[in-house]
């Protein structure tokens, strides 16, 4: 078998290494990729959006199955457009994709099949928006109705604050006003065939650039996999109360999805909650999930295409996984790129996993192109050793300006309380 895998983060870098182990798997391709997937596979330089050039590529390297990695080219089409050459997609087509790229589509899907969410209002105009606003009290939640990388989000008690944030996104989208919900997230990821599916472990990210989870929001600083406080009867409740009415409104809705549900919840004191529904692999859960599961991803890809994703057997290995996003200076705001990478060539995948993000290289010189750079990924018997071994590599990825949360994993064994 042969896959493309679309996109250049470390995403698509967890994804290209997990084909790469596979023993059904003869060749991987990504496009565009990065410095660190030239390595695993074969990078095209194509854009995700050249949806032609996709499809020319498929055709020339005979590619068995593309595996759609961001969210932008699914909500543009990207699968329907393959699957009317007959090609096969890991993805939702443009309809479904609508899961993410309208709030208001999925909150309204929440709200049709009586799914635990925050309560929204959805807003056009900013003299109705900002007259809401201020008839609230206390902490709430303002997001950009579209796709926005992670960053369309304001969890606010300010009103001028809210406001202005809020009249930004008016001048170009709609918005959405939610309830505050206090708790902790996790991400879950359900893998469908369009009729059966399967449920992989939990993660939690961190989305918030600062740590003790203060400062904007990011694309996500760091992730963790498993979760320690998810135990096996808050994982039945997910399961009943989430993942089997998401699935079975999908079809009640006649979404016939293939591909990733990734649904974002909100562990709070009556329970779990949505806040949001992806439509492909979380980044940087990727990288923490991936390394964790004992699934051969070519035996993954044959069973969706063969609609038997039932028969694939999630198995854990009881590894834990700590991923430490390194940003480039100045993200999530502008920031810097072109900047010289050295990375320690006696790094092993025994001592920690590395995935690069929008690196390329020139004259033989990793150069950075992106705000999150790299994900530096340790692993260990649990959350604590894996964070220890995460935070003793991370300085073997160095560039000018880099930082980096010294947080990440902390707070889910430092903190009893929820």
């Amino acid at each position: 078998m042969k896959v493309l895998i679309i996109g250049s983060g470390a995403r698509e870098s967890a994804i290209a290494w997990k084909y790469s182990k596979s023993k059904c798997v003869s060749g991987v391709f990504i496009a565009p990729g990065n410095a660190g997937t030239d390595k695993i596979g074969t990078n095209l330089n194509i854009d995700p959006f050249d949806f032609n050039a996709i499809i020319e590529a498929c055709q020339s390297h005979k590619i068995d199955a593309v595996f759609v990695g961001p969210e932008a080219p699914l909500s543009a089409g990207i699968v329907d457009a393959l699957q009317a050459k007959g090609i096969y997609a890991i993805g939702p087509n443009k309809e479904a994709a609508q899961l993410e790229s309208s709030k208001t589509f999925s909150k309204q899907f929440m709200l049709r099949h009586n799914l635990p969410t925050a309560k929204a209002w959805e807003f056009a105009d900013p003299a109705l928006f900002e007259n809401h606003v201020k008839s609230l009290s206390g902490k709430w939640v303002v997001k950009k109705n579209g796709l926005a990388a992670g960053k369309g989000v304001l969890e606010s008690d300010n009103q001028a604050e809210m406001i202005a944030f809020g009249n930004e996104i008016l001048k170009s989208d709609t918005l959405i006003i939610e309830e505050f919900l206090a708790g902790y997230e996790i991400s879950v990821f359900v893998l469908s065939d369009g009729k059966n599916y399967i449920v992989l472990p939990p993660c939690s990210d961190f989305k918030k650039a600062k740590e003790n989870d203060l400062g904007p929001n990011t694309g996500g600083m760091g992730s963790i996999c498993p979760v320690p406080w998810v135990n096996s009867e808050l994982k039945k409740n997910i399961r009943h109360n989430i993942i089997e009415p998401t699935m079975e409104g999908l079809k009640m809705d006649g979404i016939n999805y293939k591909g990733i549900v990734y649904i974002g919840l909100m562990i709070t004191q009556e329970g779990p909650k949505i806040l949001e529904y992806n439509v492909r692999f979380g980044d940087p859960e990727t990288q923490v999930l991936l390394p964790v599961i004992d699934i051969d991803f070519g035996d993954l890809t044959h069973s969706l295409i063969e609609g038997t994703i039932q028969n694939i057997p999630v198995s854990e290995n009881e590894k834990s996984a700590v991923g430490v996003v390194i940003a480039a200076e100045g993200y999530p705001g502008p920031y810097k790129k072109n900047q010289p990478v050295t990375i320690d060539e006696n790094l092993s995948e025994s001592d920690a996993l590395v995935f690069h993000a929008s690196t390329i290289v020139e004259n033989g010189q990793v150069l950075t192109k992106g705000g999150r750079c790299f994900s530096v990924v340790g692993m260990g018997k649990d959350t604590i050793d894996a964070a220890v071994k995460a935070y003793e590599h991370i300085d073997k990825v160095c560039f000018p300006g880099s930082w980096y949360r010294k947080d990440i994993g902390k707070k889910f064994f430092m903190d009893e309380d929820i």
